[in-house]
């Protein structure tokens, strides 16, 4: 089968503001900057770890920006299988982010969702998860 468990995966996302985001993903979270490109007014960010197989890419086209329409489900979900850090929490505010409630009471429960710059929401969810 060509996609494995292995196969990399990119999320890919508009975003108005690269520097904005990057202090949140990178300062705040705690990603690393995989790649950058700046070539023609087409502005690349591409944010993850290393050693994963996936990758948030967030670009920019200066020319024909595209507004971000996230709505309250459109959601990147880490699961920590740990409380979340208050610590970890301020720094995402401290860095742009905002704390938002979530409309489905299970995240309310069982993590914390703060809005990046361009409106995305993070969840940190203090359970656990296996496809297994």
């Amino acid at each position: 089968m060509p996609i494995g468990g292995r196969s990399h995966i990119r999320i890919a996302r508009p975003s108005l503001d690269l520097a904005a985001a990057e202090r949140f993903w990178v300062d705040g979270l705690g990603l690393k900057v995989v790649y950058r490109a700046e070539a023609d007014g087409h502005d690349l960010l591409m944010l993850g770890r290393p050693d994963a197989d996936w990758h948030l890419e967030l670009v920019r086209e200066a020319s024909r920006p595209v507004e971000p329409r996230p709505t309250e489900e459109d959601l990147l979900v880490i699961y920590l299988d740990e409380e979340v850090p208050q610590d970890l929490v301020d720094r995402l505010v401290e860095h742009g982010g905002i704390r938002v409630q979530s409309p489905n009471p299970y995240w309310n429960e069982w993590g914390v969702t703060v809005a990046d710059p361009d409106g995305y929401r993070l969840v940190l969810c203090k359970r656990g998860w296996s496809n297994a």
